[in-house]
């Protein structure tokens, strides 16, 4: 057996490097600006939203619905700007508004550092998949587009774990700030290694894709099923990441530290999720594998209703599990059926969908867990959205 070249060892350790620094830039597009105001909402709601949970809702739905906003330029500077030069530019918004929510002194400019945090994870995540994709060979894509996944759920296990020692060494009602003042610092260095590291091959689609993306999203094969399985999984999953840890505080009696110790679990499972399901999917079909993702991912949210271990244990870590799993499965799918010119206004088109269902998601769940007095009936519909995405995933083609 041959040994690699010196310069096969390059592009072999070339190709890593990039795929790790996507990781982080996911991470702090998602686990640090989006999936954090999970863990940090308790102590904002307490400390700036005079303990409102349907204010606290709004808050959420201005960061998704920042991110709807997000997918939609992204839909037309996809085919104007490199995939790298979207995440530095991604990068440089998510990491402002971190700064910002790190000092916030009141209210509206929360408001406005989360709804920053949004755009910016929008710009990120969409030209993600397709960077560490294209530097692995093709049948290893499945591969790289899992490992972005995952680099979100070690996000959230450092985002949990790092509320739960703030919370332990202190009482003071602003500790959620600290979190975010942490996440800052890591973000920078993030910011910096995009620049400094990451390489453009200056590669600009010439397919505008049609109006928001959609007619380059009709190319795909099962566009219609998948688009709405994406959709559904949008209004599910943030039911159950956005109100996690005030369902175990508020609803079962968990401490601070035993709640944000499950968001952390949540975090732990995500890690492996398209590790896992990605290659499984290939093995069995993407059609099989995404469909029980839904079921199982509906009966976990319904399994932390029981408030009690080991069950809350094993629910928080399968939803972790099918939530970086899914979207990975979905992406693949369109990855597998679009080319260089059609990947960014496809996938920006069905993330819109997704988007839209994200943006309504979090206020109707604070509502109602204002209006009923407990979270019960927020994690019954998630459940029940994720079996209706289980549905539309079984019309996916074989």
């Amino acid at each position: 057996m041959s040994r690699p070249t010196p310069d096969a060892t390059r592009a072999t350790e070339r190709a890593w490097l990039v795929i790790v620094l996507v990781m982080a830039s996911t991470c702090v597009a998602q686990a640090f600006g989006r999936f954090t105001w999970g863990v940090a909402l308790p102590g904002a709601r307490d400390d700036l939203l005079n303990g409102s949970n349907t204010l606290a809702g709004f808050f959420g739905t201005l960061n998704v619905t920042a991110y709807l906003l997000g997918t939609l330029a992204v839909s037309w500077a996809a085919s104007r700007v490199t995939l790298v030069g979207l995440v530095r530019l991604g990068l440089t918004i998510s990491t402002t508004a971190l700064g910002l929510a790190s000092v916030a002194p009141n209210a509206p400019v929360l408001g406005i550092s989360l709804f920053m945090m949004g755009l910016g994870g929008a710009v990120i995540w969409i030209p993600s998949p397709a960077i560490a994709a294209r530097v692995l060979p093709p049948h290893r894509a499945g591969m790289a587009i899992g490992m972005v996944g995952s680099g979100i759920g070690m996000g959230i296990v450092f985002a949990g774990q790092t509320a739960a020692f703030l919370g332990r060494r202190s009482d003071s009602a602003d500790s959620w700030q600290t979190l975010y003042r942490i996440e800052f610092v890591v973000a920078v260095a993030v910011l910096i290694g995009a620049f400094v590291l990451l390489r453009s091959k200056g590669d600009r689609p010439s397919l505008a894709g049609g109006f928001g993306g959609f007619g380059a999203l009709r190319t795909v094969h099962g566009w219609i099923p998948v688009t709405a399985a994406y959709a559904c999984f949008g209004f599910a999953y943030i039911l159950v990441l956005g109100f996690l840890v005030a369902r175990l505080k508020d609803d079962s009696g968990f401490s601070s530290a035993q709640a944000t110790a499950m968001f952390s679990l949540v975090g732990a499972g995500a890690a492996f999720g398209g590790i896992v399901l990605g290659p499984l999917s290939d093995r069995i079909g993407r059609r099989t594998t995404l469909t029980a993702a839904f079921i199982l991912f509906g009966l976990c949210a319904l399994l932390v209703l029981t408030g009690r271990q080991p069950w809350v244990f094993i629910a928080s870590l399968g939803i972790g599990l099918f939530f970086s799993g899914m979207p990975a499965m979905i992406t693949a799918h369109i990855v597998g059926h679009t080319d260089a010119n059609t990947y960014g206004p496809a996938f920006s088109a069905a993330t819109l969908a997704f988007g839209v269902m994200q943006m309504i998601s979090p206020q109707i769940g604070g509502t109602l867990a204002d209006a009923l007095g407990s979270f019960t009936w927020v994690f019954v519909l998630s459940a029940t959205v994720s079996f209706v995405g289980a549905g539309f995933s079984s019309r996916l083609p074989d």
